[in-house]
């Protein structure tokens, strides 16, 4: 029977997002085991990887079972150094570059942080726009232009919609409002039709037509 704790290490020499997302995805397919996650970002040194050497083999000494490292490290003697650590290690960078450049017939740049760069300039600045868009309609504000929005999320107080707008926006460039649920609220349901057009379905003042949207829950908002 294996140990149901394991320490699961994320190594990066940036800020740690690529890999803890990927690692992510792949722990989540195991049930039953308690994973306890460490990220150690920026490793860009010998020096560092020396350090986080010695952090997760000491980890392995006091635990019965050996930690697990996800790593994105694009330099090669880097990688060599924390690969010494007293634990299994998986690279992303490592699995996936090397049959790429013998499929591709090139050489990888290894440039440090590329993954997170802006390399499709339109793509970030839509993103960047939405990001702003999400923080000046938050909680309600500008309410008057809500008609701008991809998406509204609605819900009571602290059930998490400014950081799901943020997120919404930052990923994926969605201008996302997002609206305070209280009593004095009237709901209604927006639904596409065949034609291409929108009703609103509201509970105290029946079918109106309004612009095309998609399908979504909103709010009649009084101003």
């Amino acid at each position: 029977m294996p140990d149901q704790r394991r320490t699961i290490f994320i190594v990066s020499d940036g800020t740690g997002i690529t890999a803890e997302m990927l690692g992510h995805s792949l722990l989540t397919q195991f049930e039953g085991i308690a994973f306890n996650q460490v990220t150690i970002p920026f490793v860009d040194s010998i020096e560092k990887a020396e350090s986080c050497v010695a952090r997760i083999s000491e980890s392995a000494r006091s635990s019965p079972s050996r930690p697990i490292i996800f790593s994105t490290l694009v330099n090669n003697d880097i990688r060599d150094t924390v690969r010494k650590a007293n634990a299994y290690m998986l690279d992303f960078f490592e699995g996936f570059l090397d049959p790429l450049e013998a499929e591709l017939g090139a050489k990888s740049t290894h440039t440090v942080g590329r993954s997170h760069s802006a390399m499709n300039a339109k793509n970030y600045s839509n993103r960047i726009n939405a990001v702003n868009f999400s923080m000046a309609h938050d909680d309600g504000m500008a309410a008057r232009e809500f008609d701008k929005a991809d998406v509204i999320l609605i819900g009571v107080s602290r059930s998490g919609k400014t950081p799901t707008s943020l997120y919404l926006a930052l990923q994926f460039g969605i201008r996302a409002a997002n609206y305070p649920l209280t009593r004095s609220a009237t709901m209604f349901l927006t639904v596409k039709n065949l034609f291409d057009q929108t009703v609103i379905v509201d509970r105290s003042r029946g079918i109106m037509p309004s612009m095309p949207r998609l399908v979504q829950f909103g709010l009649k908002v009084r101003f």
